[in-house]
């Protein structure tokens, strides 16, 4: 089974487990210049994903990066996505070098969203350098992305 299917089959089942963002359709009234203490969580657009993550024009997709990745999937109107935007800006500084941390905002991508199959925010990916990607949907704090980190980034590495 191709790696986009398995994200895709994985996606679905968490969804269909987890309900959506609480706040959707809500704006978001807040200061959002998150990239003023931190450019370290980069915002892709679906160019750069092709470059810098998966290459979704082939058929056979593998991980383009040189480190671990998170894939934070977020809306500028989701509450539960603003609140983790923070935890994951101060992640990156705290993992600098370890792991990459980027972001895609669904409403811009749609065909990203489309192609992981996101029907709910936040969806987070985990994706490691050797073995399978994990998504994730929902919010959580600083902890659990530590512990997610720490056992699906991080300790596949030799």
């Amino acid at each position: 089974m191709k790696t986009l299917q398995r994200i895709a089959l994985a996606t679905l089942s968490a969804a269909i487990m987890i309900t959506s963002c609480g706040n959707a359709g809500a704006r978001n009234t807040g200061d959002t210049s998150q990239n003023k203490k931190t450019k370290a969580v980069v915002e892709l657009n679906a160019d750069d994903f092709n470059k810098l993550v998966y290459d979704m024009k082939v058929d056979e997709i593998e991980y383009l990066g040189t480190l671990p990745a998170i894939v934070d999937f977020t809306a500028t109107w989701c509450g539960p996505c603003q609140r983790i935007a923070p935890i994951l800006d101060e992640l990156a500084a705290e993992y600098d070098g370890q792991i990459v941390i980027y972001k895609v905002d669904i409403d811009k991508e749609r065909e990203l969203a489309k192609a992981f199959s996101i029907s709910s925010i936040p969806a987070v990916l985990y994706i490691p350098m050797d073995g399978e990607p994990v998504i994730t949907i929902g919010s959580r704090g600083k902890e659990k992305f530590k512990k997610e980190i720490e056992t699906i980034l991080l300790t596949q590495e030799e």
